[in-house]
């Protein structure tokens, strides 16, 4: 969409919003636009769902470390920069006994049925609000607004993150007073944030983690916000502030840029897979979400399936496995071979649970599975897998391969090696 909204006769805030889209160390760039993102909400779902049985299963425990909800507010505490710290509010003060929802069966099972509601409701904004009020109502002792972000992965659309940098932003750009702890401040703040969308959608999405980053970066003091009827003289301090913000961003951009330059990507590792599977006799998958990417001179899809086999389009599982990075499809056997989750940055969590998708459906068989990594993550992928939630995996076999392990032999397995005897050579197992 060309930037027309930009130029010297428009508004404030859309000369905010133009430099705010360009900036590749903001925001919107490394987070809202960023692949992974949108990869997570499944398997964030997923854990949601697992807290809730826990609880009404009475297997949840009263204690936060190494319970489910630890591990699905931690994959969201990856999520970059825009949710780090989200595991804070859930953290036991024991001093304080707060949250409220560990020692408290009666709180746990409102939390839970808070979960529940929002999780079934079918993103009814009526259904979602009045569960929050409801469990307003309860009163539960250190559970406040932060719980939203467990909403937003579920209804993207209808509920707005929450943090003190978003609340900063949002005060800064609108002149309110809103304050952290209370979710009638909340719901008064995501209604504000909403009519924002509305007025300037054409520049923000329906998602409403665009504008939640937008605040954030105001929040955080990335941005200054627009003055608000101050004359002349602000809007022009304000715009000098703006333009230094660009030249910081274009310095940070050039930094970034040098980094990723330094790294395998992603996409690469994906492409040594594909390869080496093609090499082996396989058919392969790339992720339904990758496929279009760049890769040396063509499509990362290009000479890959374009379906899974029967099996696995039957799975009710089906749309989390179509994400898993690499598969590799034993065509004589119309089933999956092995698969290959790529964790160059990301959360561990996500592509184990993929797989467990694909390892656990009902007809699928197993296949070997393996997480491949920077060298310097192994010690990540062990903790995770190490987890009381990822208890099922031990069976699985799950294996890891370094990138290291898999530069230096890939060639020679291309050459000399058949079917999957010469990965699980250079893997290690795990569990």
């Amino acid at each position: 969409m060309p930037h027309t909204y930009a130029g010297p006769e428009a508004e404030p805030m859309r000369r905010l919003l133009a430099r705010w889209r360009e900036d590749e160390a903001g925001t919107y760039k490394t987070w809202f636009l960023w692949e992974e993102r949108i990869k997570n909400f499944r398997s964030i779902r997923r854990g949601i769902l697992s807290v809730i049985a826990d609880i009404e299963d009475n297997t949840f425990g009263n204690v936060y470390k190494h319970s489910s909800l630890e591990t699905v507010v931690k994959s969201i505490a990856e999520q970059r920069q825009i949710f780090r710290g989200a595991d804070h509010a859930f953290l036991w003060k024991p001093k304080l006994r707060i949250p409220d929802i560990y020692e408290n069966r009666e709180n746990q099972l409102a939390f839970a049925h808070f979960l529940d509601v929002c999780t079934c409701c079918g993103g009814e904004e009526a259904k979602i609000i009045a569960a929050i009020q409801a469990l307003d109502r309860v009163g539960i002792k250190g559970l406040g607004p932060a719980a939203a972000n467990l909403l937003y992965f579920l209804h993207p659309t209808t509920v707005t993150p929450f943090n003190t940098a978003i609340v900063k932003g949002y005060n800064a750009l609108t002149g309110a007073k809103v304050k952290l702890g209370r979710w009638e401040q909340y719901l008064a703040m995501r209604r504000g944030i909403l009519e924002l969308n509305a007025e300037y959608r054409d520049v923000l999405s329906n998602d409403l983690g665009a504008i939640a980053g937008l605040l954030f970066d105001l929040g955080s003091g990335r941005y200054p916000a627009p003055p608000r009827g101050e004359g002349e003289a602000a809007l022009a301090r304000w715009q000098e502030d703006l333009a230094q913000v660009r030249l910081e961003a274009s310095r940070a951009s050039r930094a970034m840029q040098a980094a990723r330059d330094g790294e395998r990507t992603h996409v690469e590792i994906q492409g040594w897979l594909r390869d080496l599977g093609l090499a082996l006799g396989f058919q392969v998958w790339i992720a339904s979400n990758d496929q279009n990417r760049e890769c040396g001179t063509g499509r990362l899809a290009d000479g890959c399936l374009e379906r899974l086999p029967d099996a696995v389009e039957r799975s009710a599982a089906r749309d989390s496995i179509r994400l898993i990075d690499v598969l590799w499809v034993d065509a004589e056997l119309a089933e999956v071979a092995a698969a290959f989750e790529v964790e160059h940055t990301t959360s561990i969590y996500s592509g184990i649970v993929r797989m467990l998708d694909l390892a656990l459906g009902e007809g699928q068989a197993t296949g070997a599975m393996f997480l491949v990594a920077p060298d310097k993550r192994e010690g990540d992928v062990r903790d995770q897998l190490n987890r009381p939630a990822f208890s099922r995996v031990a069976d699985l076999d799950v294996r890891f391969i370094s990138y290291g392990d898999l530069a230096s032999n890939r060639e020679a397995i291309a050459r000399f090696g058949s079917g999957l005897k010469p990965m699980e050579a250079i893997a290690k197992r795990l569990v």
